[in-house]
């Protein structure tokens, strides 16, 4: 990279060499942060599931909320690494300077404006979801999270900061001081406290309002990153407003619609069977999100790897990388699979521990058992949705993505479930042939739009 007398760091030099190395040297310690990540629901879950299967239900009808703020986190996160690895392709260090000074600065309206309006509308928003039951545990957990919004969606977005510039393992570094922080501070809120559900968010927020400071210290004290989002460096430009925003607004869209699909799941599930079955697929889904970690850090990775040769114009190297994506994410979630459906049962017992929650284990059990199956699927199809995020075609990866659950998903679930009326087991076979389809499309798609820029330097 030439920029003069300025200094590269690995995590730069990586992005721009070999793109299966660097989707090695970005993925692996990916698969470690997404792993640790994840975690925090899944915590919250075991810890929750001791005070009763009401409680565990209430904190699973916040879920969808609490995955919609990590996506809007991840989603900015997405287009600040999609638009400063190109820079940093186009070997354009002042831009890059200036596009991480304005990923923060959005970050931070946008945290702040999704926090006032979950502070006015959290409780019709569970109700509508079907929580009128256990609305009670739903408000504690929910109320929490809502106002710590800021921190979830800050820290995710400087995640993305740090692998814009190719550096993966600072960001794992920072997920697991904060999750082994919410590993401990879990039953000291809870029950040493004695505050339920409240303790299992606040222990969430006070471990992400520390990873913030971390995060900050980096950038702003130690100032030892290649991109130095200084507000000295800021100058306000539209252009690399919308190259963030065009990639992150459609990939926030993206995860809030998952969101969306979970909130809309559970109506289902409440509709076709009982709570039960909402608490079984809301805890359920937080294990198949740990199974699912090493294909989305191997797609997440690939934003990094695409974006910079994108800027510099290698297109054959994003064709290397993307089909060596979907060759390693395939292996992965095969065997994943496999190992799930292997030791489902010991899986569930970490969650069924206590009496009050023990009656969901057959259920659980069987819901892993039969969800795995998407999992190689996913693996193909969350690659080829990222490379347009890579590219800066956010708006593409969001339709596929709405293709895929909102649509496909969705109408699969509802056709299983009470048309043909298998229940709450046609409705995980809904999830399995929706993944199926839309991800097999998605991958022809995105090899066909690689092969289209190469014809197109080439001609």
């Amino acid at each position: 990279m030439d920029n003069g007398n300025i200094k590269t760091t690995k995590g730069v030099d990586s992005i721009l060499g070999n793109p299966k190395k660097a989707l090695w040297d970005m993925s692996i310690p990916l698969i470690i942060s997404l792993f640790i990540t994840s975690l925090y629901n899944v915590i919250d879950a075991v810890w929750v599931s001791g005070l009763g299967a009401d409680a565990l239900a209430g904190v699973g009808f916040v879920t969808p909320i609490f995955i919609a703020l990590m996506g809007i986190g991840n989603g900015l996160g997405a287009g600040s690494t999609s638009a400063l690895s190109k820079y940093i392709g186009e070997e354009n260090k002042n831009k890059t300077d200036n596009g991480g000074a304005h990923s923060i600065l959005i970050t931070i309206v946008f945290s702040l404006i999704v926090t006032i309006i979950l502070i006015f509308s959290l409780k019709p928003i569970l109700l509508v979801m079907g929580a009128s039951s256990t609305i009670g545990y739903a408000l504690q957990y929910g109320t929490i999270i809502s106002l710590g919004s800021v921190f979830i969606i800050l820290s995710n977005s400087l995640y993305g900061v740090l692998r814009g510039e190719g550096d993966a393992k600072r960001t794992m570094h920072a997920m697991l001081f904060a999750s082994i922080l919410n590993i401990f501070l879990d039953p000291v809120f809870i029950y040493g406290f004695d505050l339920g559900v409240r303790g299992a968010a606040i222990a969430t927020i006070v471990s992400l309002a520390l990873v913030n400071l971390v995060l900050l210290y980096w950038f702003y004290i130690k100032k030892d990153t290649f991109i130095e989002p200084f507000l000295s460096n800021f100058k306000f430009s539209r252009e690399i407003s919308f190259d963030i925003l065009k990639v992150g607004l459609p990939a926030s869209l993206e995860l809030i619609n998952n969101a969306f699909f979970a909130a809309l799941f559970s109506m289902l599930l409440a509709y076709v069977a009982s709570t039960d079955a909402v608490a079984v697929y809301s805890t359920g889904w937080r294990i198949v999100t740990i199974g699912t970690t090493p294909m989305l850090a191997v797609a997440t990775a690939l934003i990094s790897v695409v974006a910079a040769n994108y800027g510099a114009k290698r297109y054959e190297n994003i064709l290397t990388a993307h089909r060596y994506a979907i060759k390693i994410s395939t292996i992965f979630g095969l065997i994943i699979a496999v190992l799930i459906f292997l030791f489902a049962p010991q899986i569930v017992s970490i969650f069924t521990y206590a009496e009050t929650s023990r009656g969901l284990s057959h259920s659980l059990i069987a819901f892993l058992s039969c969800i795995v199956l998407f999992f190689p699927t996913m693996g193909y199809g969350c690659a080829s949705t990222f490379i347009f995020q890579g590219m800066g075609k956010g708006f593409t990866a969001m339709f596929q993505t709405v293709l895929r659950e909102t649509v496909f998903s969705l109408i699969f679930a509802y056709f299983f479930a009470i048309v043909l009326g298998y229940g709450e087991y046609g409705a995980w076979f809904g999830i399995i042939i929706g993944e199926l389809v839309v991800n097999t499309i998605t991958m022809i798609w995105a090899d066909l739009y690689i092969k289209g820029l190469i014809k197109g330097e080439n001609s």
